[in-house]
């Protein structure tokens, strides 16, 4: 029982024995590994091209080696939010099936092998969805291409096997810190966390931009590619530096909040919400840090997007035709919009992930008395007191990043638009959180208690 082998085929039998109530999170994760094959499918196939090729597709963006490149940048980022999404799908699965890991636990097996055995039913979900999407996308290929090259097919195939092992190395990592014991609890264990993780990685991450913004200056272009060669560390640098901020600003953000709440609230469903956030402020700092990275990139985007614009349609000497350029601006916004929507997801999931794992804790405040409708409010607010001021700043950064090039292109007005985004963001995130509300009635079941 400890070769992967017989860990693989026990994977496959919990998950074709699943029952309806557990399906929904092997759909959610098939589908989230669809989207990563999807779009790691498309950056391999413009990888795949040599020099200046014709494609017909987005104005000709895809044609030529550096638009293309841009392109497949965007889309390997994008793969980043659903590596976590599909994370999130493991955690919440381990915790609805504790019972079936509670029983491996008692037949002898070992912890490490209960979360690989939960990492592998990931794998399978996920080999699932990779499949279904390479076979729609190899006939949308053939459709495009009629005869794709050889290395097309090899990357092809790569990216259709990497895929559900990347889904199971996501799944074991984020079931690094979880524990069934055979008595039938699942729990995670180990120190709480300070934040000085994502605080200390941005403060290198920092260092490393400067170090890499000092060292054209002292480096001669005599070089075959002089200076610019730094500038794919730098920026790499930089998203690096601002993903650990946004994590530890979440946290610090959830823990100030959680602190100031705690003192003055004045009713029920503060307190539980403030009193949750004081408690653990790091349990949401992963998705709410993807939050503020849509926001910032969204509203400095609207900026950037205004005036460009205003400077296209001015009459000036393009190299290109406008609609080259707008149409890289609306596959900049398409690929914003779609980050957006999975971290929207990934936050619905977080949300349905924190309900289980407080289940009996929540079905004891309601045999104590506590209103469904108290309860109810407070997981609303467990989303939306920390992330208020936390999308404030996101807001004002996004802002200064849009003005900033506003003012550099001249661009004579405001883009007072890009106040919407923050708002937009914050409004999608309620109703995001609130679709966990469903199984929050569920979880404060009486029921619950006998496994307490």
């Amino acid at each position: 029982m400890t070769s992967l082998g017989s860990d693989l085929r026990l994977a496959w039998r919990l998950t074709s024995g699943s029952d309806r109530r557990e399906w929904w999170r092997i759909a959610l994760t098939a589908a989230g590994a669809a989207l990563a094959t999807g779009l790691a499918l498309a950056a391999a196939t413009l990888a795949s091209l040599r020099g200046n090729y014709s494609v017909s597709l987005a104005e000709g963006l895809l044609s030529e080696p550096g638009t293309r490149s841009g392109v497949i940048l965007a889309l390997l980022l994008l793969l980043i939010p659903v590596l976590g999404f599909l994370g999130q799908c493991a955690r919440i699965g381990a915790l609805h099936r504790d019972r079936r890991l509670a029983g491996l636990r008692l037949a002898g097996a070992a912890p490490g092998q209960v979360r690989r055995i939960a990492a592998l039913e990931t794998g399978l979900a996920c080999l699932l969805g990779s499949a279904v999407a390479t076979a729609v996308s190899v006939l949308v290929l053939l459709r495009l291409w009629e005869r794709p090259a050889a290395l097309t097919w090899v990357a092809l195939a790569l990216v259709a096997v990497a895929v559900p092992v990347l889904g199971a190395a996501a799944g074991g990592l984020a079931l690094r810190r979880v524990v069934a014991s055979p008595l039938g609890w699942v729990r995670r264990v180990g120190p709480a966390r300070s934040g000085r993780g994502p605080g200390w990685l941005f403060l290198l991450s920092l260092l490393l931009v400067a170090a890499l913004a000092l060292l054209p200056a002292t480096t001669t272009s005599a070089g075959p590619r002089g200076p610019s060669q730094w500038r794919t560390p730098m920026m790499f640098g930089a998203l690096l530096a601002v993903g650990a901020g946004s994590v530890w600003l979440s946290g610090a953000t959830c823990r100030l909040v959680g602190r100031a709440l705690a003192v003055r609230a004045r009713s029920a469903a503060t307190l539980i919400a403030a009193e949750r956030l004081r408690d653990d402020p790091w349990a949401a700092a992963r998705t709410h840090a993807a939050v503020l990275l849509v926001t910032v990139v969204g509203t400095a985007f609207v900026g950037v997007r205004q005036a460009l614009l205003e400077y296209l349609h001015e009459d000036r000497q393009l190299g290109e035709r406008i609609t080259y350029y707008t149409t890289g601006l609306d596959l900049t916004a398409a690929a914003i919009a779609v980050g957006l929507v999975i971290t929207l997801v990934a936050l619905a999931v977080g949300t349905a992930e924190s309900l289980s794992t407080r289940r009996k804790g929540l079905a004891a405040q309601a045999a104590a008395g506590v209103p469904r409708a108290v309860l109810h409010r407070a997981l609303l607010l467990e989303t939306a007191l920390p992330l208020a001021p936390a999308l404030l700043l996101a807001g004002v950064g996004g802002m200064a990043v849009g003005t900033g090039y506003a003012a550099l292109t001249g661009s004579g007005s405001w883009p007072w638009a890009a106040l919407l985004v923050p708002l937009a963001v914050y409004a999608t995130c309620l109703l995001a959180a609130a679709t966990a509300l469903p199984l929050l009635r569920r979880t404060i079941r009486p029921a619950e208690l006998r496994y307490a």
